[in-house]
């Protein structure tokens, strides 16, 4: 008997099916990979799985879904909440929308180890400390106090593994369990994975658009589009004789292409001698006692229509740097832009060029307001900075950005919800370009991604770039999206500057050991079967 059976489910949403007629079986002790674009249904299925989709709306008009041969559909609340935690675990996509940000890491960990296992706090915190160790947690003692804005993306992702391999699950569903995490901290999760999947002879189905991690990781593989199932077949064979033309294609999809010809030479952005810290509180009236250097020296020239990409390993201060020079955070140093010294000018003296500085982050569903909709939130910004257009002017202005981004100009009135992750980061990415910037932050702008979508906006950005004479900083963890699009490289770790120049040069020929490690674990050759 298979560990977990799903047969010929349909999943709807109002009675308009979204997964149709997909199978799925998993033996203890074995990985199946679910790939597909957004909105193929993965998330969906995983969802239905452990029951967590709330119904009415949803219904499932047809199909089973067995765990150790129990019913899942068919079992009561009660029934669900003694597997969930207990025998069937997940890792969700979205940490920051996933862990409560009123509690900290230790309470957020306890919790589950007081539900499920029944420990005492005193057993529970070195059960809690070894499993943060494992995860790649640095100095894990000194971050339990930490609520998770405290953390930074990968960290965050890390705990809501923690969390989840801490119930020591029979089933381990993990969605997207490593698109916030840099290529040297995934390939440590990975065998991490695999060591505690040999341990509890755990099945794992693993949701992910990483093909590299797919060869490396399942056994066998399921690809999905539209709701339905494509292909399915062993890991090996999949990847070297692929059947179906969407799995080819998504085979294909890997980031290619060079990064746009330099065409002027003029320096845009000078950075000289910048250095982020932040205080360390302590005591009854929370003084400051020391300070905790999170960017040190950070020293670079950005010229015009030029691309400057940001790697290192979570927590290297790459997001830092972008909140810094967008004067988000405090900092020190030196920010020269187009010759004026945003380090230097007050809140209103900035304001009029902060339509020249844009941003496009990381999760397109934290940074799009839900209650917006798209018109709404892309012609946010015209509101502010050109107040003197009328209505019918911004509405021109919005349809003329969406269509340069590759959206549907009618969807408009839609809100944020509405639409696929790709979507989302293009409405992101034509919300900073309705303003006319002349440099754009791009803070992870792919990560979530898969990859044929992530393709399509590397192509989108590049086409832009050509077009509005744009520079970018291109914060990243993902090796081959920065060697498409980049001209220059800063690998940071720990806050310091490990090794910078030509990006190419760089690739070619690493200095450090750490840029050989990034390069290394990014192509798989650190994590072996």
């Amino acid at each position: 008997m298979s560990l977990l059976s799903v047969n010929h489910l349909a999943v709807a949403f109002n009675q308009r099916r979204v997964v149709e007629d997909i199978s799925l079986q998993i033996e203890a002790g074995e990985t199946l990979a679910l790939v597909g674009e957004s909105g193929s249904g993965k998330s969906v299925t995983a969802l239905s799985i452990m029951r967590l989709l709330p119904q009415p709306p949803v219904t499932y008009p047809q199909g089973e879904i067995l765990f150790n041969g129990q019913s899942i559909l068919q079992a009561s609340e009660r029934e669900m909440r003694g597997l969930r935690g207990n025998q069937m675990a997940m890792i969700f996509q979205e940490p920051m929308v996933s862990l409560n940000p009123l509690h900290n890491v230790e309470k957020q960990l306890y919790e589950v180890l007081s539900l499920h296992r029944g420990m005492r706090k005193e057993a529970a915190r070195g059960e809690i400390l070894s499993c943060l160790d494992r995860v790649g947690i640095r100095n894990a003692a000194s971050r339990l106090g930490d609520f998770p804005h405290q953390l930074s993306g990968g960290e965050r992702q890390r705990v809501m593994i923690a969390m989840a391999l801490l119930t020591q699950p029979k089933l381990l569903i993990a969605d997207e369990p490593t698109t916030a995490l840099d290529v040297t901290v995934q390939a440590q999760i990975l065998r991490l994975l695999r060591e505690l999947q040999r341990e509890l002879n755990m099945g794992m189905l693993f949701i992910t658009h990483n093909l590299n991690i797919v060869r490396q990781l399942a056994h066998r593989v399921t690809v999905m589009r539209n709701g339905q199932e494509v292909e399915h077949d062993l890991c090996k064979p999949l990847f070297s004789q692929p059947q179906h033309p969407y799995t080819r294609e998504l085979l294909a999809a890997e980031p290619d292409g060079q990064p746009v010809p330099l065409i002027d030479t003029q320096p845009l952005l000078q950075v000289k001698n910048l250095h982020v810290g932040f205080p360390i509180k302590r005591g009854l009236f929370k003084r400051s006692v020391a300070e905790k250097t999170v960017l040190s020296d950070l020293n670079f020239t950005l010229r015009r229509v030029e691309s400057l990409g940001l790697v290192g390993e979570s927590g290297s201060g790459k997001s830092t740097t972008g909140l810094a020079l967008l004067r988000l955070i405090a900092a020190r140093g030196e920010i020269w832009f187009d010759g004026q010294p945003l380090h230097s000018l007050s809140r209103k003296q900035l304001l009029p060029l902060r339509p020249h500085i844009q941003v496009v982050f990381q999760d397109p569903n934290s940074s799009l307001n839900p209650r917006m909709t798209v018109q709404q939130v892309i012609a946010e910004g015209l509101a502010v900075h050109r107040p003197e257009l009328s209505a019918a002017e911004q509405e021109a202005k919005v349809i003329a950005v969406m269509q340069e981004v590759g959206l549907d100009a009618e969807s408009r009135s839609r809100y944020p919800a509405e639409f696929s992750g790709g979507q989302r980061q293009r409405i992101a990415i034509a919300r900073a370009l309705i303003l006319e910037p002349q440099l754009i932050v791009l803070d992870e702008p792919t990560s979530s991604l898969d990859r044929s979508v992530q393709k399509q906006i590397l192509t989108l950005l590049r086409r832009l770039q050509q077009q509005h004479q744009l520079a970018y900083l291109f914060i990243s963890h993902d090796l081959q999206v920065v060697r498409a699009l980049c001209h220059q490289l800063i690998v940071l770790r720990q806050g310091e500057v490990v090794e910078q120049g030509e990006c190419e040069a760089l690739f070619n020929a690493p200095a450090s050991d750490y840029t050989r490690q990034l390069l290394a674990s990014a192509q798989g050759e650190s994590l072996t079967q």
